[in-house]
């Protein structure tokens, strides 16, 4: 199939438009739309097409109730760098969508899968995560495509977060997304929309 300039203007669009949401409406999202989010990351890319990613759909209130305590200590423990003056900042931001959205995914990397049988990660074995990460955006740019928005979730202790999951010892939790019909749409993000930070751009050199 050759692309034409229709689909490479329907992806800037979609890359331009793409945020990581933090308020979300209460609307479910559509279990047709959440399979074909689940079909999408099956199409990105892998080391050694290992797909390493394990994907974990928290529905359990007293789970959900965790990872928000989770987050409230990370967060809590975030602040204390800032000064005064940043701090005030910083606690001004909202930066969790925890409570409000309807889908909760916590996203593994298993860290010895069977699938790729070790090819190309006997070098850099952090090509793993990196793998899982790019299902992640593949996910991210999918969601955005259903006008759905995505806010992954940084601010969490990932120990805490496996053990109250309770995954197997050899995954690593690489993200904790929020999914769900995002309150407002904007093609500028919110960190530069409250003056926090601009965006730098892209170091690129020929050498």
């Amino acid at each position: 199939m050759k692309l034409t300039k229709a689909h490479r203007e329907a992806l800037r669009d979609i890359l331009t438009w793409r945020r990581d949401v933090r308020h979300f409406r209460p609307d479910p999202v559509a279990p047709d739309v959440l399979e074909r989010l689940r079909a999408a990351m099956d199409l990105a890319p892998s080391v050694g097409n290992s797909r390493p990613w394990r994907v974990r759909q928290v529905e359990s209130p007293a789970l959900r109730a965790q990872v928000c305590a989770i987050f409230e200590a990370a967060n809590h423990a975030a602040a204390a760098i800032y000064d005064d003056t940043t701090r005030a900042a910083y606690d001004a931001l909202k930066l969790a969508g925890l409570r409000e959205a309807p889908v909760h995914l916590a996203v593994f990397t298993d860290t010895a899968p069977e699938a790729g049988h070790g090819l190309g990660r006997q070098t850099m074995p952090e090509t793993l995560a990196f793998s899982t990460v790019s299902a992640i955006h593949t996910l991210w740019l999918a969601a955005r495509a259903e006008n759905i928005g995505l806010g992954w979730v940084s601010i969490l202790d990932p120990a805490a977060i496996c053990a109250a999951l309770d995954v197997p010892d050899d995954w690593q939790l690489t993200g904790y997304l929020c999914l769900g019909h995002p309150a407002e749409t904007d093609d500028t993000p919110l960190l530069h929309r409250v003056g926090w930070q601009e965006n730098a751009p892209t170091d690129w050199k020929v050498l």
